[in-house]
């Protein structure tokens, strides 16, 4: 920090002896010691606070730089991956489930509506493999 090698500091050592006397040198010298601590603590404290904020922002950028990957890609991504699978899928299921794949939860029909897709033109279209 400061470039004060051992000789400056017995030359101030020495001078603070013959201004203050050997009565108020050890109260000056805690005094001083009390400072120096302070100051150390508070650089200490702005770094790591200058460090959190920097990083804080390298975040920041980075969710900035992910956010442009939009939900068509992911939703894209994740239909390519449930196609790929329907390639598959007769390797695990047995034949009778492989024929007519029941509908997820989510998209059932109100009755109403149930009523119009027992018709046999949507069980054909209904096949699939």
């Amino acid at each position: 920090m400061f470039d004060i090698g051992f000789l400056e500091l017995l030359i101030c050592g020495v001078i603070a002896l013959l201004v203050l006397g050997p009565e108020r040198l050890p109260t000056a010298a805690r005094a001083a010691g009390r400072w120096v601590g302070t100051a150390r603590r508070m650089v200490t404290q702005f770094t790591t606070e200058l460090d959190r904020q920097l990083k804080a922002e390298e975040i920041r950028e980075e969710l900035r730089k992910a956010g442009d990957v939009g939900l068509e890609d992911v939703e894209k991504s994740v239909r390519g991956a449930l196609d790929e699978a329907k390639k598959y899928e007769h390797m695990i299921l047995p034949d009778d489930q492989t024929t007519r794949p029941k509908p997820a939860p989510a998209s059932r029909a109100p009755a109403d509506e149930a009523d119009k897709a027992d018709t046999p033109a949507n069980d054909a279209s209904d096949t699939r493999s």
